[in-house]
């Protein structure tokens, strides 16, 4: 079961066959038809979201080569019973530090490498807690495309609060106390999960 809208899903597909038609395609017949369709999947999400088709076609202009997931790796640190969250400049909302994992980054080295531009704190990957379907999950706003979210927990190694060109804010936050969080990032069930596995580190990695 998701928990994304029909429309997105579809338009989603659309656009994942028109990106890898175009790329595998061999004749100008092809690319017209190939063409067609991610024009239709640019209308659908213009029709459906606060974007225009010409911002809809930037992005999936964007987009090349053979369609699959992206890859958003999410660090948790706990440090004193609290975990470790950061404030994104782009909606004033707190999160798991973390993003997009690079080219040639293992999951490990992308979420160290996260966490400490992001708060400024050294990290040491310890264990994988999760593997999300972000489309199975109600996250907001619905993404153009299909994102696997990794949740690795990370032991704190050292560091100090330091905030980057996309937070304003880095600390420590009690179960019971989270504050606002960035929903297009992390789920407050999703914060959830990662307390409970904190208790039980035979606990096996959550997927789907």
């Amino acid at each position: 079961m998701t928990a994304e809208p029909g429309w997105l899903r579809w338009a989603r597909e659309v656009q994942a066959i028109a990106q890898t038609g175009l790329h595998f395609a061999a004749s100008n017949y092809d690319r017209e038809r190939y063409e067609r369709l991610r024009e239709l999947a640019i209308q659908a999400f213009a029709e459906h979201s606060n974007l225009s088709e010409p911002e809809v076609r930037v992005i999936f202009d964007q987009q090349q080569g053979y369609a699959t997931p992206k890859v958003d790796v999410r660090g948790v640190v706990f440090r004193d019973d609290k975990i470790l969250l950061v404030r994104e400049r782009s909606d004033g909302r707190w999160t798991l530090p973390g993003g997009w994992a690079d080219v040639n980054d293992s999951p490990s080295e992308a979420v160290e490498r996260e966490i400490l531009e992001e708060s400024g704190f050294k990290a040491r990957s310890r264990r994988l807690l999760a593997l999300f379907d972000r489309a199975k999950h109600p996250h907001l706003p619905p993404f153009a495309f299909h994102v696997y979210k990794i949740f690795i927990e990370c032991e704190l190694m050292g560091g100090s609060p330091v905030t980057s060109y996309e937070t304003t804010a880095v600390d420590f936050f009690a179960e019971n106390a989270l504050p606002p969080l960035s929903a297009s990032r992390v789920l407050p069930e999703q914060i959830k999960r990662c307390f409970e596995m904190r208790l039980d580190p035979q606990a096996p990695a959550y997927f789907d």
